[in-house]
């Protein structure tokens, strides 16, 4: 993503499990909204972070950070993603293009056969990314990586928040 932190992000619209249309620019939150790319349906280290996540929601929603997670999967996997995963206080987005992943910064790669979780892996499907923007559309921060290691620890983003929230910390790396 071009964007640096304090600038508007790119718009993002996609659509939910269970019917809806998810909008960035209808966001009001407290404090931030939090935006999880994840793989897709046959990563199983998505299935554990997500999981992290899901039972983490209330602390999220505390700090006044709502959360939303997407994929470039399709309906069907989503949906798929979101029962066996047991996300049941997640919003859980499907099919965002990849376009508009390479305009998130996501990386993008391509499928090298079925994971370990024994599960066909799309032709071409976006990397993990972490986005905080705040109310006004600004990116606050992001973490953005190549490959399903080396994401934050949701425990360790609450704690990160707290002092952020706290301290009025401002985003860094607009220079």
């Amino acid at each position: 993503m071009s964007t640096k932190p304090r600038a508007p992000t790119p718009d993002l619209e996609f659509d939910t499990v269970g019917g809806g249309t998810w909008r960035l620019s209808d966001q009001r939150p407290g404090n931030f909204t939090m935006i999880v790319a994840y793989r897709g349906l046959h990563c199983p280290i998505c299935k554990s972070y997500l999981r992290e996540l899901d039972r983490l929601q209330d602390e999220f929603g505390k700090r006044g950070v709502e959360t939303v997670v997407v994929s470039t999967d399709d309906r069907e996997r989503a949906e798929q993603a979101k029962k066996d995963w047991e996300l049941d206080n997640l919003t859980v987005g499907y099919a965002m293009s990849i376009d508009k992943a390479r305009e998130w910064g996501l990386f993008i790669s391509t499928s090298r056969g079925k994971t370990s979780a024994g599960i066909e892996e799309p032709a071409l499907f976006n990397e993990p990314g972490l986005f905080l923007v705040r109310p006004d559309g600004t990116l606050y921060a992001s973490n953005i990586v190549t490959m399903p290691f080396t994401r934050p620890r949701f425990k360790d983003v609450l704690a990160a928040l707290d002092v952020i929230i706290e301290k009025d910390y401002p985003a860094r790396g607009e220079a």
